[in-house]
């Protein structure tokens, strides 16, 4: 039996997603980029047993590419679910991570699954799958990097019970670095302290602000020996900007914490 993924909680969403689980509810989830909504999805189906379909979603993303599609093989035709069919059939949790970057022609495709009919139609076989008690739909998306074009619809949107992720406080930041990384309270804390300051910097031109995973990157390569200076300039100030401007402006940030 596999072990159950790390994950630290901030509050009430792991009762919630057990009772939207036990209630056959979508859920949503929403928050920025690396705050623990994959690991939290990948912990709570470990934790139910159940298995996990994960689905990247992105411009190209086709409801061939969800549900299934006719393969041709050895001079034959036949069919190949989709994650999306698997996991009904299977009665697992889907996952579509970063939903709003799929086409909104390919989403509609969940909406049969995301209310109480709970259905999935497969035109191209005739099928007419009803999912199981123990199936879930589950998607994310990052409200902070939404524009005009890629907001999630509100027939959409209503669909599910919703939860928001944001940011851990200190306190369960540096947990969460200890008990990834192995490093000591001391590295947690510079580290936490370098990630907060980044995040309220003003000033400086940013689509994303720093992670917690990027914190996390950093510790594992300063515990493996790497210069902590060296290590911040890789997994943070790099990772996070291309322009050398901003760079230098995240790298004062750095050195203000280990350059001393």
């Amino acid at each position: 039996m596999n072990s159950i993924p790390y994950y630290e909680a901030a509050g009430n969403e792991v009762a919630l997603f057990e009772r939207a689980w036990k209630n056959r509810l979508p859920l949503l989830i929403k928050g920025p980029t690396g705050v623990g909504k994959t690991r939290f999805v990948a912990h709570m189906a470990a934790r139910l047993g159940l298995p996990l379909f994960t689905v990247a979603c992105h411009d190209d993303l086709t409801a061939a590419d969800l549900v299934g599609r006719h393969l041709i093989a050895d001079g034959s035709t036949y069919w190949s679910d989709g994650p999306l069919t698997r996991a009904v059939r299977e009665g697992g949790i889907c996952y579509l991570d970063e939903v709003v970057e799929a086409r909104k022609d390919t989403t509609v495709v969940i909406h049969p699954l995301a209310d109480h009919r709970r259905v999935l139609p497969i035109d191209r076989t005739g099928e007419l799958l009803h999912a199981p008690s123990s199936f879930m739909l589950v998607v994310s998306y990052n409200p902070g990097y939404q524009n005009f074009l890629k907001g999630m619809k509100p027939s959409t949107r209503q669909r599910f019970v919703s939860l928001r992720f944001d940011f851990p406080d200190a306190g369960r930041e540096r947990t969460i670095l200890r008990a990834e990384t192995g490093c000591d309270e001391m590295m947690a804390r510079r580290l936490v302290e370098i990630g907060r300051s980044l995040r309220a910097l003003k000033d400086v031109d940013l689509e994303e602000v720093a992670s917690t995973r990027l914190l996390v990157y950093a510790a594992i390569l300063i515990k493996d020996g790497m210069d902590p200076v060296e290590a911040c300039r890789s997994a943070l100030v790099e990772s996070l900007t291309d322009d050398v401007e901003v760079a230098a402006a995240l790298h004062e940030v750095v050195l203000a914490n280990f350059g001393g």
